[in-house]
C-alpha cells in the first residue's frame, strides 16, 4: 500500500524555516486519529489519557516507564531514568535525591538543571511560590501530598524530603492521566503565564508547531533530543470522535493510525491488511456509586447492581473481544490486583434477593452519567445502554445523561449531585495508589477524584499501611487487602478492562503496545 502524502501547513513551514514558502509534501509525518478533542497542552493541568498521549511527546518527568517493552513481556512497565539520570532513596524512605541529566535543553534553549525542576515542583506544590498554579496543584496533589521540602543541592542535584514514607512515589512521577509531573521550561512559564498552554515548551522528542482546535495538533521532531531521536519527521494528532470517521480516514490513507476502532470493524480491517496492536494497560471502565443517594448508599443495592451487570456479554457481544470482563477493582497491570468473580460474575437471582432484603424488589429509578466520547471511554453511550438493559432485569430504571468528554470531565470532578446514583469513568494506573486516589475519604469531591464520597475507615487504614510500607512485599499485601475491602463493600462497579486497541496502516512499523495507556513514538517508522 502506498504511503499517503501529507501536506504541511504554511504555518508549520514558517516555524520550521523562518520564512514564507509554498506548502510542500512529505511522507514522513505520522498522522494519528484520536477519539476526542484533547485538553490543554499544559501537562501539569491537563486531564485524560488522550491529552497525555500528546503532552508526553513534548514533555518529560523525572522518572519514566520503559514503553518499548510489549505487554506480553512486561505486565507492569519497568521504571527507567528520564530527566533524572539516577536517584537514591534514604533507608527511612523520606529523602529522595535526584541527579538531573546534564547537557539537556528545553525546546526554547533554556538549560535543564535542578533549579528548573524545583521551579516546576513549586508550581504544583508550594502555595507561597509566585509561580504556584492552583489548577496544576489540584491535578497533581496526590503525587506531592507527602512532600515536606524541595531543595536544589547544586546545579544537577535535587532533594525532595517527604513527611512520611510513600512507597509509590517514583511510580507516581511517571503517571499522566489526571495531570502529570512533567517538567516545563521555566522561561516559557515566566513569559507566557496563564497562556502557557498555547506555547508548550518541554524537553521531549517532539516540539510543538501548531494547534487548530477541533482539527489538529502538529508536532515536529526534536533533532537535539537527548535520548533516541525519532525516525519520523513529526506527528499530527487529529481528533475524530466518530469511530466510523476514524476508520474511513485510515482506509483512505488520510491517517496512519487510529485509536479506539469500532469493535465491529476490527476483523475486517485486519483481513484488509491493517495491523491490530493491543495490550493489557491498567485500564478499568467503571462506575462510582453516590454514597449520599437514598438508594446507592445501601450496600445491598450496590452489591445487586454489581451482580446484575453482564460483563462477559458486553465484552463478547457489544465490544467484540476488544476488552476483557473486569473481575477486580483494578486492572491486572496494576500492583495489588485481586480477582473477585464471587462478587462480579453475573447472578440475577442473588441480585433480586439482595434488593428484596431491603424492600426494593419492585426496584427504583436512578440516573447514570457518562460521556459521549473521550479518553479511554471506548463506546460510553452504548455501554451505558447495555448496563441500562442489564439493570432493567432487576427492576432498576436507569436514566442516562451524557455530555461531550471535556465538559463531562468538569461535571464528573465536581462529584455526583442529587438524583445521580452512578457516575462512569475510565481510569487506572500501573500504581495501586490509584485505588487511594478514587476511594480515599481524604479525596472526596470536589477536593479529589472520589466523586461518590465513599468513606470507609478500614479501607483508609489498609491503604495507609500500603503507602507507608518500606518493604514492597508488605505494601503489596496491604494493597490486596484494600482491593478486597472495596470489592466486599461494592464501593465501585468495575465493568471491563480495555485492551487499548489501535489499528495501524500496513507501512507503519516499530509501534509497541506496552502495559500503559500511552505510548512511545521514537521508534516508529513509516516504510515507503
Amino acid at each position: 500500500m502506498m504511503k499517503r502524502l501529507f501536506v504541511l501547513t504554511v504555518a508549520a513551514l514558517l516555524m520550521l524555516t523562518g520564512c514564507a514558502r509554498e506548502p510542500v509534501q512529505t511522507g514522513n509525518i505520522m498522522v494519528i486519529a484520536i477519539e476526542s478533542e484533547a485538553d490543554i497542552l499544559d501537562p501539569q493541568v491537563a486531564g485524560g489519557w488522550v491529552s497525555w498521549r500528546i503532552n508526553r511527546q513534548i514533555f518529560e518527568p523525572l522518572v519514566d516507564q520503559d514503553l518499548t517493552i510489549p505487554s506480553s513481556e512486561a505486565t507492569i512497565p519497568p521504571l527507567r531514568p528520564a530527566l533524572a539520570q539516577s536517584w537514591e532513596v534514604s533507608d527511612d524512605g523520606l529523602d529522595y535525591t535526584f541527579h538531573i541529566r546534564p547537557d539537556v535543553q528545553f525546546h526554547d534553549g533554556t538549560p535543564l538543571n535542578a533549579r528548573a525542576v524545583e521551579y516546576n515542583i513549586r508550581r504544583m506544590w508550594d502555595k507561597q511560590a509566585p509561580q504556584y498554579s492552583a489548577r496544576a496543584a489540584g491535578q497533581t496533589s496526590f503525587v506531592w501530598k507527602f512532600v515536606d521540602s524541595v531543595r536544589s543541592v547544586d546545579d544537577h542535584t535535587l532533594n525532595i524530603r517527604l513527611t512520611q514514607p510513600f512507597s509509590e512515589f517514583l511510580r507516581m512521577l511517571t503517571q499522566g492521566g489526571n495531570g502529570s509531573t512533567a517538567i516545563m521550561s521555566p522561561t516559557a512559564l515566566e513569559r507566557y503565564g496563564d497562556d502557557i498552554a498555547d506555547h508548550p515548551v518541554g524537553t521531549g522528542p517532539f516540539t510543538f508547531v501548531e494547534r487548530i482546535r477541533g482539527e489538529r495538533i502538529d508536532l515536529e521532531r526534536n533533532d537535539d533530543y537527548w535520548g533516541t531521536v525519532p525516525t519520523i519527521d513529526g506527528v499530527v494528532f487529529r481528533p475524530l470522535p466518530d469511530p466510523s470517521a476514524r476508520t474511513a480516514a485510515l482506509r483512505s490513507g488520510d491517517v496512519d493510525m487510529i485509536a479506539v476502532p469500532n469493535p465491529d470493524s476490527i476483523d475486517n480491517l485486519v483481513s484488509e491488511g491493517y495491523q491490530l496492536s493491543e495490550g493489557i494497560p491498567p485500564h478499568t471502565w467503571y462506575l462510582s456509586f453516590n454514597m449520599k443517594d437514598q438508594f446507592t448508599s445501601i450496600p445491598e443495592v450496590r452489591k445487586a447492581i454489581n451482580l446484575a451487570v453482564d460483563r462477559e456479554g458486553m465484552a463478547r457481544d457489544l465490544l467484540r473481544g476488544s476488552v476483557n470482563p473486569a473481575y477486580g477493582v483494578q486492572a491486572m497491570s496494576a500492583g495489588g490486583y485481586v480477582e473477585r468473580r464471587d462478587v462480579y460474575e453475573r447472578d440475577l437471582d442473588k441480585a433480586r434477593e439482595l434488593l428484596a432484603s431491603v424492600g426494593l424488589e419492585n426496584g427504583f429509578q436512578t440516573t447514570l452519567i457518562t460521556s459521549t466520547d473521550g479518553s479511554g471511554q471506548i463506546m460510553p453511550a452504548q455501554m451505558a445502554e447495555f448496563i441500562q438493559q442489564n439493570l432493567a432485569e432487576i427492576n432498576i430504571d436507569v436514566n442516562i445523561a451524557t455530555q461531550e468528554w471535556i465538559s463531562y470531565l468538569g461535571v464528573w470532578a465536581r462529584g455526583m449531585q442529587d438524583g445521580v446514583g452512578m457516575a462512569q469513568m475510565s481510569w487506572g494506573m500501573t500504581s495501586p495508589y490509584w485505588l487511594y486516589i478514587v476511594t480515599s475519604s481524604e479525596l472526596q469531591a470536589p477536593n479529589g477524584p472520589n466523586v461518590g464520597y465513599y468513606n470507609n475507615p478500614a479501607l483508609d487504614a489498609a491503604m495507609n499501611s500500603a503507602i507507608t510500607a518500606l518493604d514492597p512485599a508488605e505494601a503489596e499485601k496491604f494493597w490486596k487487602l484494600a482491593n478486597n475491602i472495596v470489592s466486599d463493600d461494592a464501593a465501585l462497579v468495575p465493568i471491563v478492562n480495555d485492551k487499548a486497541p489501535y489499528m495501524l496502516a500496513p507501512y507503519v512499523s516499530g509501534f509497541v503496545s506496552a502495559s500503559e495507556e500511552w505510548y512511545d513514538l521514537t521508534e516508529v517508522r513509516l516504510e515507503q
